[in-house]
């Protein structure tokens, strides 16, 4: 019993099953630790509730980021690297241990990742749902009670030693992190990668959203970080073109237009998008407001005009042939 570890910890003993490697690893701010866990219920049978081995793989977490079920990182900060030990958890510390597992029940089952993301702070959630969906689940969450914790350690990396997501950087970090993703971007782009740079503008547009939530809208870093975001958006726009995703292109668009209805750059990808969808007057409206806002674009507006010329002349073209042969 390594008591020492977890003294002075109200409502937590810790028992070692099987001893760890070496000295207790160095847990600083941004660690990860990647750990396998078995959660039972304190009766006869010791109940299963969860086992991350049955499930196929093991969880990681991040230290000093405010993981839902904060007491793990305190157990886990107790250990050693490949020690297994088994925690007993009074109810003030499984409170919400139906709604991590219900989380993580629902990533095993391939569900939408932003209905069970782990790492959020606050409880809100908890109070959103009548029920988890998940029996055993509901009984906990109506009447908590201790909870026994299996739990092996298995790695403790230093944040330089891991990709990093985005979700777990802090404010500075998301800073530092757009221009990078931002370039990468633009990188995939040019190499006709149009997938993958979508993927790095959202992340770098989560980053901003993010950092934006701590500002008062409307003043000015909160303008700042809406001038970034609103550009990264037009980049993936041009990635939605290309992969001919028109429509949500013409919702990103009017969405900017609405609050800055003079950004140049969302009219001319607007208009792009309304000519693929054969809406000829809302296309020519945007170009000729280019032409009105940045005369600069006189050459880029004829192009596009001609273009949409073309291709109407050919649709026309295609419509007739084709009353012919119903004719015919």
């Amino acid at each position: 019993m390594d008591a020492a570890l977890l003294l002075n910890v109200e409502g937590i003993k810790k028992t070692i099953l099987h001893g760890g490697l070496g000295e207790l690893p160095n847990f600083i701010t941004g660690s990860r630790v990647t750990f396998h866990f078995r959660t039972m219920k304190c009766d006869e049978e010791r109940t299963v509730i969860d086992d991350s081995k049955q499930a196929g793989q093991p969880m990681h977490l991040i230290i000093g980021n405010m993981f839902k079920l904060e007491v793990w990182e305190l157990l886990l900060t107790s250990m050693r690297v490949r020690e297994v030990a088994e925690f007993w958890c009074d109810t003030i510390h499984t409170g919400v241990y139906p709604i991590l597992s219900r989380s993580l029940r629902q990533m095993a089952e391939g569900k939408d990742p932003t209905e069970w993301h782990v790492h959020t702070c606050g409880l809100a959630n908890m109070f959103a749902y009548h029920t988890l969906g998940y029996e055993d689940l509901d009984e906990l969450q109506k009447e908590p009670q201790p909870l026994l914790f299996v739990i092996e350690l298995l790695q403790v990396e230093a944040p330089s030693e891991y990709q990093r997501e985005t979700w777990n950087l802090s404010n500075a970090e998301r800073m530092q992190a757009v221009p990078i993703l931002h370039g990468e971007g633009n990188r995939l782009f040019k190499l006709g990668r149009y997938e993958e740079a979508s993927a790095k503008y959202q992340e770098a547009i989560v980053c901003l959203r993010n950092l934006q939530t701590k500002e008062k809208p409307w003043e000015a870093q909160w303008l700042k970080l809406e001038k970034m975001i609103n550009t990264l958006t037009l980049n993936y726009c041009q990635c939605l073109l290309k992969r001919a995703e028109y429509y949500e292109v013409l919702e990103h668009t009017s969405d900017i237009l609405r609050h800055h209805p003079g950004i140049v750059k969302a009219y001319y990808v607007r208009a792009r998008a309304h000519a693929e969808v054969w809406n000829e007057a809302e296309a020519k409206a945007d170009l000729e407001k280019v032409l009105e806002l940045e005369p600069a674009m006189r050459k880029a507006v004829h192009r596009e005009l001609r273009l949409l010329e073309s291709r109407l002349e050919e649709k026309r073209e295609e419509e007739r042939l084709r009353c012919q042969h119903m004719l015919g």
